[in-house]
């Protein structure tokens, strides 16, 4: 066990402090000496107005009363027989280190009160030294801002400032989940106002781990709210009415009170004060923290109560901090006439638990609902852009729809033009019958001479014939083109059988032509032959005129035969071409008609598609009005939950 790092009586060393035996006298004398130079260094300042400061040694140790000399050695014979202290003379050990403990046995003290003389982590000490720390520009940056005022930390790279960044640093490699919090460097700054920076690293390390300053300090800081949540308990019970004014202020207890519990007071109240409150926390823990604000608030209630919030605020940070400054026991004696039960502490500490659970599932939950919620406003944006889409194809089904029914109404007017044509072409053929049939009857020479014309009127007949031919076999091939753009195998088929058709009935009727061309011809000769003769036929006997009178009406007649033949023929030609067209129409007309009926069926899909998305829209929507509700009906049980105890807590 070491001696007191600053064992000195008002700059004389503690020569009856016999800490440990096996020490030589030099060893001794080297601690003390140790202890002089450091209490001459950490005790040269404290904050403003706090009257702290300590005299020079040689002033002092003339004026030391025989009680201080009885102080001085019963302390030191605390630390020497401090186990059995501990075992047998605990609450004799609590009173008086509710009373203070001497300056320069704070740090053993508080070293064998946090049981950190001797821990495995100081040897660790060094080397955590020479590792980097995520946390050291924080900390940096935060050094300059604890305890500015104080000899010791003034100055940017003094020896105060360099310890407490090296402290600091070394606890957040310990503890990297915890890493470092800018409350935890005040408690650091005091420790090392009072011992080494290795032993004030080891008693930091002690308090976070025994003392809930780990669970404070944490990023979450569960336990703050814990404290906030208890004092606000006591500050109910004990005093009501404070308590309804602050309510009616809006001057909730986290804050003033949250840096009583992140700091331990050393930023609240002055460093002698909060140096006596601290000799306590080291020995009874956060209760004194408790006590020490119920009693700073019992002794302003009546200041406060008439104050705003504003006014309030300056305070706590103007007043309050000096009214103990002449007596720190005054408080200390408040402290512990506030009426403090360790039971319901737990008590409340279960029930602050239990809402913390609570709420926490009530998080999930809601955190869950939104999450569902957010997929099922992407599911129904989904099914939206699918409905937008098939409304889409929906219009241009319809479009293309109007676009074949358009079609469909032209080539129905073409073929009724067809079927007149043919209509026409069977009454044109009926009269020629009967033309046929009159010039046999009325057969005369007249008629013979207007078979010249006639023939003439064939021949442009045989041209117009042939430009009506040209302009099938364009139709033929505007068909083929169009049959081989369809996809239909079927229709394609369909075409290929009807081209053969219209080949066949084009090469027979081309044939008919060849044939009635020839007969024409040699009829047209034969007349060419009969009329250059028909010159002498006259000078010749009657019997002979007769003859060939009979032979020319036979040869008339012949050539009226021959000439009603092609006349009959280029009939059934122009007869078979209509019955070819109106064939190709008729086909065409029930291609169209079977794609129309496919489209009206994948029109009849597509509604019935489209429906069913609708409905699944319809039921999204549903989904999402019932979590909607059920997210309201949380809410407003959260609401309920929050009034009763709020009622609650008045109630009590």
């Amino acid at each position: 066990m070491q001696i007191c790092t600053e064992c000195t009586m008002q700059g004389y060393p503690c020569k009856t402090l016999h800490i440990n035996p096996t020490y030589s006298a030099t060893d001794i004398a080297g601690k003390l000496l140790e202890a002089d130079s450091k209490s001459m260094r950490s005790m040269s300042g404290s904050r403003r107005n706090s009257g702290s400061s300590l005299v020079s040694s040689s002033s002092a140790s003339s004026n030391l009363s025989h009680l201080e000399e009885d102080t001085w050695i019963l302390w030191g014979r605390i630390v020497n027989e401090w186990d059995e202290w501990r075992r047998k003379k605990d609450k004799l050990l609590k009173e008086l280190i509710r009373k203070g403990i001497p300056h320069h046995f704070r740090a053993i003290v508080w070293q064998l009160l946090g049981n950190a003389t001797d821990m495995p982590v100081k040897n660790q000490y060094s080397e955590l030294l020479k590792m980097s720390s995520p946390c050291e520009k924080l900390i940096r940056r935060d050094i300059a801002r604890t305890y500015p005022e104080h000899d010791f930390f003034k100055g940017q790279d003094s020896l105060g400032q360099e310890v407490l960044f090296n402290v600091m640093k070394a606890y957040s490699l310990v503890d990297r989940e915890v890493g470092y919090c800018q409350g935890s460097a005040f408690i650091v700054g005091l420790l090392l106002m009072q011992m080494p920076e290795e032993e004030a690293f080891c008693v930091f390390v002690r308090l976070m781990q025994e003392y809930r300053l780990r669970e404070l300090f944490k990023p979450s800081m569960a336990e703050l709210g814990l404290c906030i949540y208890q004092f606000e308990y006591l500050l109910q019970e004990q005093l009501p009415e404070l308590n309804v004014h602050f309510r009616s202020q809006s001057f909730h207890t986290s804050m003033y009170a949250s840096s009583w519990f992140l700091t331990l007071f050393l930023t609240f109240l002055p460093l002698p004060i909060a140096t006596r409150i601290f000799d306590i926390f080291m020995y009874e823990g956060l209760e004194i923290i408790f006590r020490v604000g119920i009693a700073i608030l019992q002794y302003n209630q009546t200041d406060l109560i008439q104050l705003d919030m504003e006014g309030m605020s300056q305070h706590f940070q103007k007043v309050i901090p000096h009214q103990f400054d002449s007596c720190p026991d005054k408080l200390i004696f408040r402290a512990y006439q506030v009426k403090y039960n360790p039971k319901k502490m737990k008590k409340l500490e279960k029930e602050y638990t239990t809402i913390k659970n609570k709420e926490m599932e009530e998080q999930i939950e809601i955190k869950r609902l939104r999450t569902e919620n957010r997929l099922l406003k992407q599911r129904i944006e989904t099914l939206e852009k699918e409905s937008a889409a098939l409304a889409d194809r929906l219009i241009q089904g319809q479009v293309t729809r109007a676009q074949e029914a358009e079609e469909n109404y032209v080539i129905k007017r073409e073929l009724a033009v067809v079927r007149q044509q043919c209509t026409t072409a069977s009454e044109s053929l009926e009269k020629a019958q009967d033309t046929i049939r009159e010039l046999q009857q009325h057969y005369t020479e007249q008629f013979v001479h207007g078979l010249q014309t006639k023939l003439e009127q064939s021949r442009l007949q045989e041209a117009e014939l042939l430009g009506a031919l040209k302009e099938m076999q364009d139709k033929v091939l505007d068909l083929e083109k169009r049959s081989s753009s369809l996809p239909d195998e079927t229709n394609v088929a369909q075409l290929q059988e009807e081209l053969k058709q219209v080949k066949l009935r084009e090469l027979e009727t081309l044939r008919c032509f060849r044939e009635l061309q020839d007969t024409v011809t040699e009829l047209n000769q034969r007349w060419q032959h009969l009329t250059s003769r028909g010159g002498g036929h006259w000078k010749e006997s009657p019997k002979k005129n007769a003859l060939n009178e009979l032979q020319d009406k036979l040869m008339s007649l012949r050539l009226r035969e021959a000439q009603t033949q092609a006349e009959l023929k280029e009939v059934k030609l122009k007869n078979l071409q209509l019955d070819s067209q109106n064939q190709i129409y008729s086909k065409a007309a029930g291609r169209h008609e079977q794609e129309s009926a496919a489209l009206q069926e994948r029109l009849q899909n597509t509604l019935s598609h489209n429906k069913t998305l609708q409905g699944q829209l319809n039921e999204m929507k549903r989904k999402q009005a019932e979590s909607d509700c059920k997210l309201v009906c949380l809410l407003v049980s959260l609401i309920e939950m929050e009034y009763s105890v709020s009622t609650t807590e008045l109630q009590i």
